[in-house]
């Protein structure tokens, strides 16, 4: 399967961009290599394949959402470009 230049052009105006003479002929070479390798892959044996919805098989792996304070108060304000006391200062947003 391949495409040509006024397949290009057609789409090129569909998604509202502009190429060069240059850049049309690559987006055809890029365009048929694609629609090749799509054809390539039709050649494949997938009649008892099931679709995937996951790359994995694993199932909802994910850690214990546990609360913990992993830095103190006083080290979080060592790198606050200005603080008042115990909070950061910035600049007012709401009058």
């Amino acid at each position: 399967m391949s495409t040509d230049i006024q397949t290009i052009r057609k789409l090129a105006h569909l998604s509202r961009l502009e190429f060069s003479e240059e850049k049309e002929q690559e987006m055809l070479g890029d365009l048929n290599k694609i629609l090749n390798w799509v054809d390539k892959l039709r050649e494949l044996d997938t009649e008892n394949i099931e679709p995937l919805t996951h790359m994995t098989a694993e199932m909802n792996v994910m850690r214990e959402d546990v609360a913990k304070n992993t830095i103190t108060h006083e080290e979080a304000l060592l790198n606050a470009p200005k603080k008042d006391s115990d909070y950061f200062r910035v600049p007012k947003v709401l009058e």
